[in-house]
């Protein structure tokens, strides 16, 4: 695996209904959850082409045809977010750990690479991505059996979430590394600004077949 951490990706399987319900208007459901499976494919491909450990898809649903050769696949632990991300760590401590989501489909190994290189580890006990909405977008943990104490807890996808992560870990007394800040596809104008920013990914393939649809949508509601 030509690397020392472990590598996880949080996701929910692409299913209609239940995720990017945000995007939905202007997009349709089927649309929307055709976004998610694109953004999972998207950041899956560049956790594969990072040196890891091992890498691990912790997902809620099941595993579907969009699922490269080379990953782990565990259930997401029951209860919040918060609880699921800190199962997720615990499960694998046995060295360093990073945890990335499926909502940053520009995510590239180079990104990674400060928290996956040799000596990345070296004064440092945690690594931090914040996101653009005030979450963060990964989050990394020399001890991962840590994460109970220092996740559980944490008001999750609020504005204020990220800083209250961040302040977690320093008040712990862990030596703390920022990664860049990054924008979760969220609404429909985060997902035009990623995909402009990365027209050749799979994610701005799919927003372009269905850039029609959702602004015909957009005027039709607006002329009612």
């Amino acid at each position: 695996m030509n690397g020392t951490v472990t590598l996880l990706v949080i996701a929910k399987e692409p299913v209609p209904g239940r995720v990017k319900t945000r995007l939905t208007p202007p997009y349709a459901p089927w649309q929307a959850a055709a976004l998610a499976e694109a953004a999972l494919a998207d950041t899956l491909d560049a956790v594969l082409r990072a040196p890891a450990r091992r890498r691990v898809l912790v997902l809620d649903g099941v595993r579907g045809p969009w699922l490269p050769p080379g990953f782990e696949v565990v259930p997401q632990a029951p209860g919040g977010l918060d609880e699921r991300l800190a199962a997720a760590f615990a499960r694998y401590d046995d060295g360093p750990a990073l945890l990335v989501g499926m909502d940053t489909p520009q995510l590239t190994p180079e990104l990674l690479a400060p928290a996956l290189a040799p000596g990345g580890w070296e004064d440092c006990d945690a690594w931090f991505g914040p996101a653009a909405d005030g979450g963060f977008w990964t989050l990394g943990l020399r001890e991962p059996g840590l994460a109970p104490g220092l996740i559980r807890g944490v008001p999750m996808s609020t504005a204020g979430t990220g800083e209250i992560q961040r302040r977690r870990l320093t008040d712990a007394g862990l030596r703390v590394r920022d990664l860049p800040p990054l924008r979760d596809v969220d609404t429909a104008a985060d997902a035009a600004e990623v995909a402009a920013a990365l027209p050749h990914s799979r994610f701005a393939a799919a927003l372009g077949r269905f850039a029609d649809s959702a602004a015909s949508r957009v005027l039709t509601d607006a002329t009612r």
